[in-house]
């Protein structure tokens, strides 16, 4: 059963990372030609995005994130590889939602021409997947993610900082 889970999650994570990449090229490559301005070219572009959005990613998007949800309950995986592979995760959460808007703003009449760059989701989605799939490999030990971090989120609670007033 929970080699089922970890090849259903591994697959539509692989479907939804693609989505992902695919999506602000797709917005990009089509959204700014002249022919878009043309209500034929406008309604092939909407249908493309929003049918890949709705009809693809999202639902890859779905199933990656419940089957993995399981699988961390199942296993019982509390590591802090983990939690820092849940905040990469919510990262492509976010970026998975923004490109959402996009497609919405092309089709509530703005104009695909009129977006924001939709390739700034590659330079965020990109490196979020990466460090997704060096988590889920390597799954470096907490001294190695504890590095990551400035000295000072490292203080100890109750204890003041350096340079910092006394608490009361």
């Amino acid at each position: 059963m929970i080699a089922l889970l970890k090849a259903i999650h591994i697959v539509a994570l692989a479907l939804w990372c693609a989505g992902l990449v695919l999506l602000p090229l797709l917005i990009q490559r089509y959204g700014r030609r002249a022919e878009i301005r043309e209500q034929a070219g406008y309604a092939e572009f909407r249908w493309l995005t929003h049918r890949a959005y709705v009809g693809f990613v999202t639902p890859a998007a779905v199933v990656a994130v419940t089957a993995g949800t399981i699988l961390v309950f199942a296993l019982q995986v509390l590591d802090s590889w983990m939690l820092a592979k849940l905040v990469c995760v919510a990262g492509m959460v976010l970026v998975h939602a923004w490109l959402g808007h996009l497609i919405v703003q092309a089709g509530e009449g703005r104009g695909a021409y009129r977006l924001p760059p939709a390739g700034l989701a590659l330079l965020a989605v990109v490196p979020l997947i990466g460090l997704v799939l060096w988590l889920v490999l390597a799954k470096p030990a907490p001294d190695a993610l504890i590095a990551l971090f400035p000295e000072a989120l490292m203080a100890p609670r109750n204890q003041p900082l350096p340079g910092f007033l006394e608490p009361l």
